[in-house]
Parts: structure tokens; sequence; C-alpha cells
């Protein structure tokens, strides 16, 4: 079991115990935002024991966020329906006003009702679940705003997977195999273990804010060009110079950035896998440290991890629209071929085409949501990868964590330059649309920040 949500589950049943008054339970304990990282955190352990790809990932998060949120956001009248924002959701049910309700409960019951819908594993998740269900009642929760509470978040989520049904996932799964270009500079399949392209009709899905998957097209990418006096060129030979004379920093910022779910290992014949967390579970994470660091409340933690989700959901779809659309050749096949038939990337190149960065797409969209709700010079140590041994990094802003995930990608040997600079403005400027076009605040004075292309 995840050691915080067993300090969180054992604190609770001592306060139940020791602290409930006289006059019935402690609102505290039955209003604690662990509640709303805990579940987060169990779903992230699912994505990753499951092998999810990092694109279904963020439609994972982004639906069971949500849910989360609109169930919750009850609590405080004052926060706005996201979904009622975006594309194709339904009306969320109201609350009846006849009733009672714990509006935690609400939401994580909504959480695990998307949550085991849109995974694998879910008696991971029916057992994390029977775990709260007993830390609530262990808080004195009555009856009948128990069972309230659960039919509410059954509703919930229910008409969120009611949107699930209808984004093209279920189609996409049924569309024919990939086919690999055999023109001479386009993606191909890289050793170690040539994997098939990874969802290469991600385009297809139905994007939550934006209004098509290619609004925000970025800059043409460079054309394969063997010449050594090409823009390409230039780029490719910058990747392979750099992987050849990498400074130890250089090194561990790739190793913290890599969030490849799936690393296959060879030793001689033997083989063997790592699995870690995709790179919106990384920001995803971010985005606890944030609102932990903030001192928020359920509500606000769980808008938090709504916004952050569905910003990451939409800018997966428009990087790997463009992925597939200029299917650019990976630096490890070019340089094998044109320079150094041994050389290799310091990190495994993901089997998916190289134009734009996706660290920087998604990245550069998230810190521009996370800045509009925390503020521009937010510092925070990011322990996200501790758990698979990458350490931590400490950052003075989400901007320059952004920063700093993207430019990982050229050290790990897997992009050129423009993939990485035209992937942040991408990012940047999808991230920037998204806040023309949802409300998250609750009336009070918005944070600001700089949401240019750096």
């Amino acid at each position: 079991m995840n050691k915080r949500l067993v300090i969180l589950l054992c604190c609770m049943a001592w306060l139940a115990a020791c602290q409930r008054p006289a006059s019935g339970p402690d609102p505290l304990k039955l209003q604690d935002p662990e509640v709303v990282h805990a579940s987060v955190k169990r779903l992230t352990d699912v994505i990753v024991y499951d092998i999810f790809s990092p694109p279904v990932a963020s439609r994972i998060y982004a639906y069971a966020s949500l849910a989360m949120y609109e169930a919750a956001r009850f609590a405080e009248p004052q926060y706005p329906s996201l979904t009622a924002q975006l594309h194709d959701f339904a009306p969320m049910p109201a609350p009846d006003p006849n009733k009672q309700y714990n509006f935690l409960l609400a939401g994580a019951r909504a959480f695990q009702v998307v949550a085991r819908k849109v995974t694998f594993s879910v008696d991971s998740l029916k057992l994390f679940e029977e775990q709260l269900y007993k830390h609530f009642r262990s808080a004195g929760i009555g009856e009948e705003v128990f069972n309230n509470s659960i039919a509410f978040g059954d509703t919930i989520g229910a008409t969120i997977l009611a949107r699930s049904a209808r984004d093209n996932y279920r189609e996409s799964r049924g569309y024919p195999r990939y086919t690999v270009d055999r023109v001479k500079g386009s993606w191909q399949p890289t050793p170690p273990d040539y994997m098939d392209a990874i969802e290469p009709y991600w385009n297809s899905i139905r994007p939550m804010i934006m209004d098509s998957c290619n609004q925000f097209q970025p800059l043409p990418a460079n054309h394969y060009d063997s010449n050594t006096s090409s823009r390409f060129y230039t780029e490719m030979m910058e990747v392979y110079n750099t992987g050849r004379q990498l400074s130890a920093e250089q090194r561990a910022i790739a190793s913290f950035w890599d969030c490849n779910p799936y690393v296959m290992h060879h030793t001689g014949h033997a083989m063997f896998a790592t699995k870690k967390i995709t790179p919106g579970g990384h920001w995803m994470g971010i985005a606890a440290i944030a609102s932990r660091q903030s001192k928020a409340g359920y509500v606000r933690t769980a808008q938090t991890y709504a916004f952050t989700a569905v910003t990451l959901l939409d800018a997966f779809i428009a990087c790997w629209d463009e992925k597939y659309r200029s299917r650019v050749i990976r630096p490890q096949t070019v340089i094998n071929d044109l320079i150094d038939p041994r050389w290799e990337p310091l990190l495994q190149t993901p089997p998916f085409p190289e134009y734009t960065s996706g660290h920087s797409v998604i990245s550069s969209a998230a810190a521009v949501s996370l800045t509009h709700l925390y503020g521009d010079n937010f510092a925070f140590t990011d322990t996200t990868e501790v758990e698979y041994g990458a350490g931590k990094r400490s950052f003075t802003s989400f901007h320059q964590a952004a920063e700093e995930a993207a430019i990982s990608r050229l050290y790990g040997g897997i992009h050129y330059r423009s993939a990485i600079l035209n992937g942040v403005q991408q990012g940047t400027a999808l991230g920037a649309y998204i806040l023309q076009q949802i409300k998250v605040d609750t009336g009070a004075p918005l944070q600001k920040g700089d949401y240019s292309a750096k």
C-alpha cells in the first residue's frame, strides 16, 4: 500500500477514536484533501502497472479527475463547473437540496466509478475504495449521508463516462495497424526492440477544449537532408555531439525527465523491463506538490488535478496530430545511418515519430495552467520521480520546470532542437488558449503569468 495512504488512514483512525467531538464527526477529517491526493496516486500506480501509453494515460487522468471535481465542487458553490465549459459533456447532475451529502466522499466515489472503467487493474482500485469507505465510516459519517453521497458520486461518474464513450477512443482501437513509410528520411522503429508505432490515430480523439486536433499546428519540421550544410543535418550533429560530451548535470536532467512508461533493458541474451511514470503523470505529480504546498482544500485540490489533466489531454492530441503528419525520423536512426552505426542515445527512443517533442508540448501547456492557478514565481521541489530512482530537483517556477523538461530531450538524444523549441511554442499557445476558454477562478484575483514562448 502507498506509504502516504497508510499514514493518512492510521492518523484518521486515531482521530476518530480520540478526537471526535460529542456533537458529531470531526469536520476537518471529512474535508481532508489527502483523500483526493491518495485517489490520484493510486490511479497513477495503476497506470504504471498497466503500462498505459502517455496519450492514453492523459485521457484516464482527465476523465477520472473531472469526475472527482464535478462532485466535490458542490461543497463550495463558488467553484465553476469545468465540464460545462468543455466539448460534448451533458449537464452534470445537481444534488438534491432536500438531502445531506459529504461531497468529498461523493467526489471520491465518482473518481473510482470512472477509474475502474478506464483502466485494467480494477482489483487494486476496489481495495483502495474499500479502505476509503472505512475511513469515512470511522469518522462518524451517518448511514443516510453516506448512501446519499455514494449515489450522487455514481450519477456524476455515469455522466462523465457517457462522454468518454463518445470521444472516439473505442473506435480508434479497431483502426488498421500503422504502416511504416519506407520513404528515405521518414520515421522508422528504433532499436533495441523496434516497437510498433504508439497511438498513430490519437488525433482522432475528440479534444476537450480545442476546436480540432490541428488548431495549434506548429511550424513545419525540417525536412530530412543528408547535405552537411542543411539545417536538418546541423541539428542532427548537435544531438550526436551533445550525447558524446554530456555533463553529469545534463545526464541527471535527462534521467529525471525520462518518464518512459516501459523501458527495455538488454544484457547479453537476457531482457527485462522497468516501468515508470508517464510525462503526464509527472505533471500530475507537480500539481499535487503545488496544491499541498499551498495548503489547498479538497475542492481546490480536485480542481487543480482536473484543470491540469484536461490541459494534458488536449496537448497530447495536438502533439500526436503533428507527429504522424510530419513523421520525422529519430536522431538515432539518422546517426546510425550517416555517422556512427554504434551510437546510442542516453535514453531509449520512444516508439513514435520525433516532431514535435511531446515533453515540450505537454510540459509547456501544463506550466501555463498551473501558473494560472498558483502564480508565476511558485518555487517548489519536484519529488515526483523519487520513487522511480531519479531523485528530486528544485525550480523557481512551473515554466522553469517545463523548460528543463523540454531541453532534457536533447540531452537524452531523442529530439532535435527545433522539435523542442517549436514544441514549447505549440504547448504555450495551447495553454494560453485554454485560459481564454476556461473559467477556473472563484471570485478571487486570478494569478497572472507570462504565457509567451520561451
